[in-house]
C-alpha cells in the first residue's frame, strides 16, 4: 500500500513556504491533476500547512478517477479540508462558489500517449487549459498557476549549457513527436490571451525533470527506471548511449517552487523550475548505484554515433533564484535515497 509522503519532506516544504500561506487563509483552492506526481505533492503539502497553521482553508481536487487518488493516498480519506471532484479537465462540471487560487497541473507527460494518440495529448492540454481558465474567470479567482514545461523551448542548442526563459526557440511544428511542447506553448498563450479580459493573475512554471516519491518506476522517466532496476536488484539498463545531459530536482523542493511561484511570482512571467546540476544519463545511473549502495551493474545498450551532438535538457533557474529566493536545497544523492526509502 502506498505510504504518506515523508514527514521530514512535508516539514521541509512548510519551513520554506510558511510566510506564503496567509494568501490562502480561509480560502478555497482548486487543483487539477490531483492523481499525478505533482498533484500528490501539492495536495499533501497543502494539507500539512493547513493543519500546522490553522488556515481553515480547503482544497478541491479534480481527478478523472478519485478512487485511484484514494487508492494511492488512503491516509487522506475523510480529510475535511479535501474535496474530490470527478471529471475530465476538458469538460468537468464547475463546482459552485469562489476559489481564490487555481492550480492547473493536469496532463501527464506521457510518452505512450504522445506515441499512440498525439491528438488526444494536444486536446487534453489545450482544451483542458481553456476549461480551467473559464473556471477561474467565473469563480472569483485571483491567482492561477499553469504547470508548463521546458519542452516549450524545443531542442536545446548544443551552444547552451542551460536554457533560460528568454530563449526563443520552439519545437518543430512538423514533428508530431513534439506535441507535448506544442500544447504547452499554446496553453501559455491561452493564459496571455485570458489576462487581457479578466483580472486573474496567471503564473507560469516551466518544469523540467524531477525525482521523488510517486514518480513511476516503470514509465519513460530514466531516473524512475534506474531506481526500479536498483531496488529490484537488476542491472541498471540505459536504453540509449548514456550521453544526454539532464538535471533532477527533488519533489519536496518542486512543491516549494510551485507554491512560491503561485503566490509570489510575477503575472505572465515564466519561471524555469528544476535543478541546474547537469549530469549525463550514464552518470545518473552511476549516481543511483552509488547513492543506494546496490551491487548492481550499469549496462549501456547503444553506442554513440561518431561526432553526434550531445542532447541537453537543463534549465537556467537564475530568474527564480534571484526574484523568489528559490534553491535546490536537497541534492541528488539524498533525493535518490529518500525516494528509495519511500518505496521501501
Amino acid at each position: 500500500m502506498p505510504s504518506p509522503l515523508p514527514a521530514a519532506d512535508l516539514d521541509h516544504i512548510l519551513a520554506h513556504t510558511e510566510g506564503l500561506w496567509e494568501h490562502v487563509r480561509g480560502e478555497r483552492v482548486f487543483l487539477s491533476g490531483g492523481t499525478g506526481f505533482f498533484g500528490h505533492w501539492l495536495v499533501e503539502s497543502f494539507l500539512r500547512a493547513n493543519r500546522a497553521l490553522d488556515l481553515k482553508a480547503s482544497l478541491t481536487v479534480l481527478s478523472r478517477a478519485p478512487e485511484t487518488f484514494l487508492c494511492n493516498a488512503p491516509h487522506l480519506a475523510g480529510c475535511e479540508a479535501l474535496q474530490l471532484l470527478a471529471g475530465d479537465v476538458r469538460s468537468f462540471d464547475f463546482p459552485a462558489g469562489e476559489f481564490a487560487l487555481v492550480i492547473h497541473a493536469a496532463t501527464a507527460a506521457s510518452q505512450k500517449l504522445t506515441d499512440d494518440d498525439p491528438r488526444q495529448m494536444l486536446t487534453t492540454i489545450v482544451d483542458g487549459t481553456a476549461r480551467m481558465i473559464a473556471f477561474a474567470q467565473s469563480h472569483g479567482t485571483r491567482q492561477f498557476l499553469l504547470t508548463s514545461s521546458g519542452a516549450v523551448y524545443g531542442q536545446q542548442p548544443t551552444t547552451l549549457s542551460h536554457v533560460a526563459e528568454d530563449y526563443n526557440g520552439a519545437p518543430d511544428p512538423l514533428d508530431a513527436g513534439t506535441v507535448y511542447g506544442q500544447g504547452k506553448r499554446m496553453a501559455e498563450h491561452l493564459c496571455a490571451l485570458a489576462a487581457c479580459v479578466a483580472p486573474v493573475q496567471y503564473k507560469i512554471a516551466r518544469c523540467f525533470a524531477f525525482v521523488g516519491p510517486h514518480l513511476p518506476l516503470d514509465a519513460h522517466f530514466a531516473v524512475g527506471n534506474f531506481l526500479g532496476d536498483a531496488l529490484a536488484g537488476r542491472s541498471i539498463r540505459i536504453k540509449g548511449d548514456g550521453r544526454p545531459l539532464r538535471s533532477y530536482l527533488y519533489a519536496a523542493d518542486l512543491a516549494i517552487w510551485l507554491w512560491t511561484i503561485l503566490m509570489e511570482g510575477q503575472p505572465l512571467r515564466a519561471y524555469n523550475v528544476g535543478s541546474e546540476e547537469a549530469l549525463s544519463i550514464r552518470e545518473l545511473a552511476e549516481t543511483v548505484q552509488q547513492a543506494l549502495g546496490k551491487p548492481t551493474s550499469v549496462e549501456v545498450m547503444q553506442q554513440a554515433a561518431p561526432d553526434a551532438p550531445v542532447p541537453c535538457y537543463v534549465p537556467d533557474t537564475g530568474r527564480a533564484r534571484a526574484e523568489l529566493g528559490l534553491e535546490a536545497w536537497i541534492d541528488l544523492p539524498e533525493a535518490l535515497r529518500r525516494t528509495a526509502r519511500w518505496h521501501g
